[in-house]
């Protein structure tokens, strides 16, 4: 968690920074970090290509009914509850936050953590490694088509003037999926590189996320949002994704035990079907809505990925000593 916890005073510093020198990280700033976070993020997906080992997923692939479970979680229950939220937001809730709390029910789930999280509550480490890389995959496509659609459907924000889906589609081939399968090509040659170092490819995922986050906001900065809109708003912000993190981890549990998992079933579906991925999040949102500035956004993802880290160690150290007195 010591990385998790500097990571979140970086994020800290970046918001500060953009708030204080906004033309440093801006689009056409001083950095040029529009045209300096394209490349990192091919860079981060090249990475996350090499990485992927498909043997590792064979274990967990005839699970059907837990993958059933993750999949509706992150891709149907979330946007119904965003569009819930949305709906009850609009008349007292700035447009594009709404945009960002709808974007974030969109994402797919997280890799790195949802297995790591599996992996210290002793569930099914299979399942959850199958589930996680199937979202995220999936979250490429299904990711635009839910964003878009809200879009169309008269979504209360300027995000709607972006360009076509096809558009869409082509920056998220061009930026993500084909980084991805080069990398996977390259896992012969780097595979063994990669994996002795862990560490410090985290560093430079993590490393981009800043930067894009310094873009936003300055963005934000320079367009005056935040003269808008205060501290009422990070308030509400941070309320409304602490009610959306509890609420999809009482369903997921509630669903799971309905449908008789076992203990080690439940905690991979649980992780991995209330979990939204920042590292996903933050450069999908530069390509579908980077039409405006993105700071509102990109906020309620940024919130929710502390919270879920927090949250789900904790409920991982439960679920292990539960297993542990059991025995």
């Amino acid at each position: 968690m010591k990385l998790m916890d500097g990571f979140l005073a970086a994020m800290i510093v970046a918001v500060i920074v953009a708030a204080l020198v906004p033309s440093l990280g801006a689009s056409g700033g001083w950095l040029h970090l529009d045209v300096v976070t394209s490349l990192g993020v091919s860079l981060v997906f090249f990475f996350a290509g090499a990485g992927l080992s498909f043997a590792n997923l064979k274990a967990g692939v005839t699970n059907w009914r837990l993958h059933l479970l993750v999949q509706l979680s992150t891709f149907a229950l979330f946007p119904v509850i965003g569009v819930g939220l949305v709906l009850a937001g609009t008349p007292w809730l700035p447009r594009d936050l709404l945009v960002g709390f709808f974007f974030l029910c969109a994402l797919p789930s997280t890799i790195s953590t949802s297995i790591a999280m599996t992996q210290m509550a002793r569930g099914n480490v299979a399942g959850a490694i199958f589930n996680a890389t199937l979202s995220s995959l999936l979250g490429m496509v299904i990711t635009p088509l839910l964003v878009n659609l809200y879009l169309q459907a008269g979504a209360p924000s300027d995000a709607a003037g972006g360009g076509s889906l096809l558009a869409q589609f082509t920056k998220i081939a061009q930026q993500l999926f084909l980084p991805l399968v080069l990398g996977q090509i390259a896992r012969r040659w780097i595979g063994g590189w990669v994996t002795r170092n862990k560490r410090w490819v985290m560093y430079s995922d993590r490393t981009v996320i800043l930067l894009i986050v310094l873009n936003a906001f300055s963005d934000s900065t320079a367009a005056g949002v935040w003269q808008q809109f205060g501290w009422i708003t990070l308030l509400q912000t941070m309320l409304l994704t602490a009610a959306l993190l509890a609420l999809a981890l009482l369903l997921t549990t509630l669903a799971a035990r309905r449908a008789g998992f076992s203990v080690e079933d439940e905690i991979a579906g649980v992780f991995c079907g209330s979990k939204k991925s920042l590292a996903v999040g933050v450069p999908m949102a530069h390509l579908l809505l980077g039409n405006v500035p993105l700071g509102m956004i990109v906020l309620p993802i940024m919130i929710y990925h502390q919270l879920q880290l927090f949250v789900c160690t904790l409920m991982a150290q439960r679920y292990a000593a539960r297993d542990v007195a059991a025995a």
